[in-house]
């Protein structure tokens, strides 16, 4: 019992160790589409929709997104109770690794969960507030993995169950772990050398709930996406022989991160798909070589080797490139895909060093104590170092464009950083290096628009990137609205700028900065009755839209 609990409280000080510079840290990147400017939580019906309204918002995955509403509720606008969460998660997690190593009868199952506290690789999921998702799904997961196993050797069905309804809460935290029904019948094929039907019958409940959440998770991403779209400019991504070659790439880069963790990036370098040539498919052979390998040598011990690798393939299958998702545009690979995959392959690294122990003369196993021991702090020391990193918005994109200046997104999001503090010059240079990079991404376009309208002299450039933002994406309302209110710095526009704001509410009807400019133009050339309109619409809309009401009062006081 002693040394179980000096264990445990070696992984806790370990991972707050590791995370202490994070839990300081400030909103980030997409923390703004998730909780600062996600207007769902401040909704009386928050939760009702997140339940029973699929496409509501991005993702449906309404446990998450009432855990997220409750974080809100608790912690507002401070980051601390956020970023604290997630630690306090990712420790469960790390724990919970730990049993499950221990149910596989490894011996060092607790250096399992230390190594995955301390892993740079996680570092994304952790430190990274909108990952919340990635951290509140895991322990769920790996319990119901736990409760499956129970099944498996006493054949209780309380412990199916449990892992059945496990699995479910897993899901409605996030879809990541749909492939689990793969991972246990890879299990049921280690465990008994074969599948039988029994495990077939067992696995398809699983997988239909994986169906079934999946498919209303992508309906609601693709319904969110028409009612709020943002249209980011697609890099070319090939066909589907790109795609399998790309595939094996993007899961031997995810293996060698794993194994070689140096340099962790928000953003990693994006490399061409294409032309395809037999070298492209050079990963694809020598991963399919190893599976045969161990495949034949099955018999000698090597179907360990099999369920670990085959864990870390069936669980990074999904996000590997056979299917494009939207990130993909920006990058191959990100860290946090890696969450549950990595756990296979620390399992992998555990039993190989035992059996090293194992087989090494006593004398020499200090030395391999000795040897992980300086590995786990050098991990941590990364770790730690790279934690620090998601602190504040301009270290996050500097550091990312120090090790990856190809990385249009970190341009773009830092000139979004630079303009906000105001310095424009710096801000114009940043959204220029990420149209160089990716003309066809229409927001550079409209964001060097504003900083550039900070220049008097420089107002026709600026109207001239917003029509190039047009040009790519012709129903951006905020596109039009910042045109029209460029074009108003110009004598006699007014009749153009009405139309841009129109068009802009035509794209977005309840747009209230573009009703809002709409109407303090109609007032100023005289069409009170329609300005009027404009600004009961808004109060409609908004009733503590406090300039509204006050143009409404000085338009009922005029004759």
């Amino acid at each position: 019992m002693v040394p179980t609990l000096i264990r445990a409280v070696v992984i806790i000080i370990a991972g707050l160790l590791v995370f202490y510079p994070a839990l300081s840290g400030d909103w980030l990147w997409d923390d703004g589409l998730y909780i600062t400017g996600n207007p769902l939580l401040h909704e009386p019906g928050r939760l009702w929709k997140a339940w029973f309204v699929p496409g509501s918002f991005l993702e449906y995955y309404p446990i998450e997104q009432t855990a997220q509403w409750i974080e809100w509720k608790l912690w507002g606008g401070e980051t601390f109770g956020y970023h604290l969460t997630n630690v306090i998660l990712h420790l469960i997690s790390a724990l919970l690794v730990w049993r499950l190593l221990d149910k596989f009868g490894l011996r060092w199952a607790w250096l399992g969960g230390l190594l995955f506290v301390v892993h740079p690789m996680n570092v994304e999921s952790v430190a990274y507030i909108s990952e919340f998702k990635n951290a509140l799904c895991l322990p769920p997961f790996l319990l119901a993995l736990c409760a499956y196993i129970d099944f498996e050797e006493n054949k209780r069905p309380r412990d199916y169950l449990l892992a059945l309804a496990l699995f479910l809460v897993a899901m409605l935290c996030k879809i990541t772990m749909m492939t689990f029904p793969f991972v246990i019948l890879l299990y049921a094929w280690w465990k008994r050398k074969r599948i039988g039907w029994a495990d077939l019958c067992h696995a398809a409940p699983f997988l239909l709930i994986s169906l079934v959440l999946g498919a209303t998770t992508l309906w609601a991403g693709r319904h969110f996406e028409q009612l709020y779209p943002s249209h980011p400019a697609a890099l070319p991504t090939g066909d589907f022989f790109s795609r399998l070659a790309l595939s094996a790439q993007v899961i031997s880069y995810y293996f060698g991160n794993c194994l070689w963790p140096v340099q962790p990036l928000p953003m990693y370098p994006r490399w061409s798909a294409e032309p395809l040539s037999l070298l492209s498919f050079l990963p694809w052979f020598i991963w399919i070589g190893v599976a045969v390998a161990l495949w034949r040598a099955r018999a000698n011990g090597s179907r360990a080797a099999l369920l670990g690798l085959g864990f870390f393939w069936i669980t990074l299958l999904p996000f590997s490139g056979l299917v494009i998702i939207s990130y993909m545009n920006f990058t191959w690979v990100m860290d946090h895909f890696l969450y549950i995959p990595m756990i296979g392959l620390i399992g992998l690294v555990i039993a190989a060093l035992e059996q090293i122990r194992n087989r090494l003369p006593v004398r020499f196993r200090p030395a391999l104590i000795a040897v992980i021991s300086v590995v786990m702090l050098l991990l941590a020391n990364r770790s730690q170092d790279y934690a620090a990193v998601w602190t504040d918005r301009a270290s996050l994109w500097t550091y990312t464009l120090a090790h990856n200046p190809q990385a249009w997104l970190a341009h773009y999001n830092l000139g979004n950083d630079l303009q906000s503090q105001g310095n424009y010059d710096e801000a114009i240079d940043q959204y220029q290096q990420a149209i160089k990079l990716n003309p066809g991404y229409n927001w550079a376009y409209n964001n060097l628009g504003l900083a550039l309208g900070h220049f008097p002299d420089r107002l026709p450039e600026a109207i001239s990137e917003y029509r190039i933002a047009l040009q790519l994406q012709p129903d951006s309302a905020e596109a039009h609205n910042n045109l029209a209110t460029a074009l108003l710095q110009l004598p006699d526009h007014e009749p153009e700028a009405i139309s841009e704001y129109q068009a802009a509410l035509q794209a977005k009807p309840d747009f209230i900065e573009a009703k809002y400019n709409l109407g303090l133009v109609l007032a100023k050339i005289g069409h009170a009755s329609e300005a009027r309109t404009q600004f009961e619409e808004i109060l409609r809309l908004d009733p503590g839209f406090a300039p509204a009401q006050t143009m409404l009062d000085k338009l009922s006081t005029e004759p």
